[in-house]
């Protein structure tokens, strides 16, 4: 059974941005009946701002610390006081994650990691350089901290095993998990491998995700609720009604009729 019920965004208003994206101007009562919910469209019809917006009001964490309505966010904030969320039952958890802040998170740890040696750079030839790197470690919070929540080796994978890995580690039972386009991170088989972690953590009937993508792939979770933002409105549709699945699949049946005026 879903923790959200449904949700809307009534402002009454047509604009400026963010009021006059798609995703905003048809969240009018939007059903969640399902423990898998899809957001799909095109790149600009607010995907991305509507999870956000959603993610701020339920307070959930990033992968280095909060949502607050500045620092990327003002879009979040200005629609807080139109969005009504509906409960089925409540939690307080669950998390709230993006490509880029994953990225940015690796990237703040290694810039750290860099700095911190760079200060300790004068002890070169006078301490072992085995100690160097142990001070180092230890100097580092934010490394200390991702060895502890995610293992020793999380720096060793690469980008997409790296992403996986702590999406598998932070998804848990009885959470709110909102994905916005995990695929960004993940080669196809690892979009298989996230499918295949969804559907064993949804076995207990304790977890609800929401989900942006562009993936086709992700597309295909089964028993997911999907709808597809566009200019005119956002409505519930099968898989093969999409038309993310309608143009890949069409091209690759016959790359040819798309590539032949290249």
């Amino acid at each position: 059974m879903p923790f959200l019920k449904s949700f809307s965004i009534n402002s009454g208003k047509k604009n400026p941005f963010p009021f006059n994206i798609s995703a905003v101007q048809f969240a009018t009562h939007v059903p969640l009946s399902k423990q898998v919910t899809i957001f799909i469209g095109d790149n600009g019809c607010g995907k991305s701002t509507l999870l956000e917006t959603i993610a701020l009001k339920l307070n959930l964490p990033l992968i280095s610390g909060f949502i607050s309505p500045g620092a990327g966010f003002e879009a979040a904030g200005l629609l807080q006081p139109f969005l009504q969320i509906e409960y089925q039952r409540q939690t307080h958890k669950g998390f709230f994650f993006r490509a880029e802040d994953f990225s940015d998170f690796v990237n703040s740890v290694e810039n750290e990691q860099r700095k911190i040696r760079e200060d300790l750079h004068e002890l070169k030839g006078v301490v072992d350089d085995s100690i160097i790197k142990e001070m180092s470690d230890n100097m580092n919070y934010k490394l200390f901290r991702m060895r502890k929540d995610y293992g020793e080796n999380i720096q060793a994978y690469s980008h997409g095993e790296a992403y996986l890995k702590i999406l598998q580690t932070r998804i848990g039972d009885k959470g709110i998990f909102l994905l916005d386009e995990p695929e960004a991170a993940l080669s196809p088989i690892k979009q298989l491998s996230l499918i295949f972690f969804i559907a064993e953590v949804l076995k207990s009937h304790n977890t609800q995700f929401i989900i942006s993508t562009h993936s086709p792939i992700l597309m295909g979770i089964p028993g997911a609720l999907l709808y597809e933002i566009k200019e005119d409105g956002m409505n519930e549709v099968r898989y093969e009604e999409t038309e993310h699945y309608r143009i890949t699949k069409t091209f690759l049946n016959n790359p040819d009729l798309y590539l032949r005026e290249l």
